[in-house]
């Protein structure tokens, strides 16, 4: 697993929690938008698990990191299914920030 596919895959779990309004919490979000159908929170479905995603970044600043990668969306780093780009009108800069620290605790 490389640390651009997780970027992504996490991106992607947060892009589509608010669908452009914001959400009730990070969770609510994230099962709004769709994200639940690729991840969950403790295996590997078509993208990682959040809990594998917090593990690989223990330690390390990466909110901005991963928010730019799930604005651009890609493959490579959790494997070659690829993350869709989410856009401003997918999730809001708040919500997407709120999703990442979230599964970053996971």
């Amino acid at each position: 697993m490389n640390k651009r596919h997780a970027a992504t895959l996490t991106a992607c779990a947060i892009a589509f929690a608010s669908a452009g309004a914001a959400a009730a919490g990070p969770e609510d979000a994230m099962n709004a938008a769709g994200c639940m159908a690729c991840h969950t929170k403790d295996k590997k479905l078509v993208g990682p698990a959040f809990k594998d995603i917090a593990a690989k970044y223990k330690g390390q600043d990466v909110v901005a990191k991963l928010m730019d990668k799930a604005r651009k969306g890609g493959s490579g780093v959790w494997g070659p299914v690829p993350m869709a780009p989410n856009p401003p009108n997918k999730i809001s800069d708040a919500d997407l920030k709120a999703a990442i620290e979230y599964i970053l605790k996971s």
